[in-house]
């Protein structure tokens, strides 16, 4: 099977979830003999970092990228505002980016258009002129529920209100638009069912994001370590980690103070490199993630906002890591909480997940362990492939 994949940012190296989402679909995909051609976004804050392409990478996925200025201009949004249109979806367009689109169509036939994210969907009307290709949508999030949760939780008005407007339009574009593809593969149920409230009728899978466990048992662990890490440019993951240092870190320093936190991260704001607080670590980027979480203890998720499923929980846990979240963190999961899991959504609840972690290290094994149990018989890489390859068979002639 002959597969286009479009996607919205660059899939490797996988450095964040989105693009660890991304490039597991390609590696799957590559493992069960289909020929994949990746043809990617590249922008100035996820730009193509050719020098990280290694070369047995370009030869299986036959690369390309186009860069396109996904910066935030407040006249072009301002006129997005007034036009009733979702500026998240309209600075996707680029004339450079359709003509090599219709280049690489016009080169070869392929079997199904595997489209990233609902942020491309304004290139499937190009795609219909130039391949009978069935085209898929892979949709990462309900993208407006992000925003929407992001509006609930601001306090700021004016951020508040553009956020609110943000959500409206683009949750206006996602309902009114998801029927132009031949099918869906939704991560979660949730999204699934939000999709068909809207009235989609189109064949709709869920194939979560999927991994290759290791438990990484040769790194020693850090006693009384508590980690977060994501990227530190998505909005949702600034906001919790600003809601866990100011409200949740002093609770769980009051109860278990020989707990340490680190933070670790791309892109780690100004404003948080400068955190000066007893047992807080700003760690920001660091070389190799799958090390540092084996280094750590205890997965701390504070998220307030986000819809799809957290991709770092999911590894974290395919390490075999304890995971304190928030009930929004942990959404679309396939989690037990005291189980494989633990859940916290307040600060004084968070404090009270740590204190037994620390006071009882074999009940914080046990999580964990439990937890990469999870991970093996829910998000394994091949069969979680072929569960994909099964939806695509719905379309072929």
């Amino acid at each position: 099977m002959k597969v286009l994949q479009l996607c919205n940012k660059p899939p490797y190296p996988p450095v964040d979830g989105g693009s660890l989402a991304m490039n597991s679909v390609t590696q799957g995909l590559l493992a069960a003999g289909c020929e994949v051609k990746v043809l990617a976004v590249s922008s100035d804050k996820h730009p193509v970092r050719r020098s990280l392409l290694d070369e047995e990478y370009l030869s299986a996925t036959r690369f390309e990228d186009v860069h396109i200025d996904l910066a935030l201009h407040p006249l072009d949004a301002g006129v997005a505002v007034l036009c009733g249109e979702s500026y998240h979806v309209k600075r996707y367009i680029s004339a450079q980016f359709q003509d090599k689109l219709i280049e690489v169509l016009d080169a070869e036939e392929f079997d199904i258009i595997h489209v990233e994210s609902i942020f491309l969907t304004p290139y499937v009307p190009t795609i219909r002129r130039h391949s009978k290709a069935p085209v898929i949508l892979r949709a990462h999030n309900v993208e407006h529920n992000i925003w929407r949760q992001m509006a609930r939780n601001c306090r700021n008005p004016f951020r508040r209100a553009y956020l609110k407007n943000a959500a409206l339009t683009l949750g206006a574009y996602e309902r009114e638009h998801i029927g132009e593809y031949d099918g869906v593969v939704c991560i979660t149920q949730a999204d699934a069912d939000f999709f068909r409230s809207c009235g989609c009728r189109k064949p709709m899978a869920v194939v979560p994001f999927a991994v290759q466990p290791e438990p990484i048992d040769h790194i020693d662990e850090e006693p009384f370590s508590l980690f977060h890490i994501g990227s530190m440019d998505w909005m949702p993951n600034i906001d919790g980690v600003e809601w866990l240092l100011d409200k949740v870190w002093p609770s769980i320093h009051s109860v278990a103070p020989q707990a340490r936190l680190y933070l670790a991260g791309r892109h780690m704001p100004q404003h948080l490199q400068q955190v000066k607080m007893d047992g807080v670590q700003i760690v920001g980027e660091v070389p190799d993630a799958m090390y540092f979480i084996a280094s750590k203890q205890i997965n701390i998720v504070p998220l307030r906002s986000g819809s799809g499923i957290r991709v770092k929980i999911i590894e974290a846990m395919s390490a075999a890591k304890t995971v304190i979240s928030t009930s929004v963190g942990a959404a679309g999961i396939d989690y037990v909480d005291g189980e494989n899991i633990l859940i916290a959504d307040t600060p004084e609840q968070f404090a009270q997940q740590v204190k037994r972690c620390v006071y009882d290290p074999e009940f914080c094994r046990q999580i964990g362990r439990n937890a990469y149990d999870m991970i093996c018989r829910n998000y394994e890489l091949h069969s979680l492939t072929d569960r994909l390859l099964q939806f695509y068979a719905r379309f072929e002639e």
